[in-house]
């Protein structure tokens, strides 16, 4: 069974897909700055759909997601941005944990499997 990656870097690739599964890094915004949970969530969401996309995949196909938060009293200000850009009847299994991310300015890290 083939491997393919995509957006390779030299620590990691932001996908990666094997058989009919695609496995997407832990997403942060790309332009954090003065950004809300929010508004950092709403980046965070178009970058997977576009992840996704490359893969052949897309939201409807989610099997799992992780979301860490930098702080967990912003959980509902995420989930406004999440409820609305998930696709009904299509939710994943999902895990949500406050954790220290890789830099303050960071408030949002996503990760997410999907089927193919």
């Amino acid at each position: 069974m083939s491997i393919t990656r995509i957006e390779v870097g030299p620590r990691m690739s932001q996908a990666v897909v094997h058989g009919n599964t695609v496995y997407l890094a832990g997403q942060v915004a790309a332009k954090p700055e003065g950004a809300s949970v929010g508004e950092q969530t709403a980046q965070i969401l178009a970058q997977i759909d576009a992840l996704l996309a490359e893969a052949g995949s897309d939201k409807t196909k989610l099997l799992s997601a992780t979301i860490y938060l930098a702080d967990i009293s912003t959980f509902a200000e995420m989930n406004a941005k999440w409820d609305g850009w998930i696709s009904a009847g299509n939710t994943p299994a999902r895990a949500t944990v406050e954790a220290k991310l890789a830099a303050p300015v960071y408030t949002v890290e996503i990760a997410v499997i999907a089927a193919i």
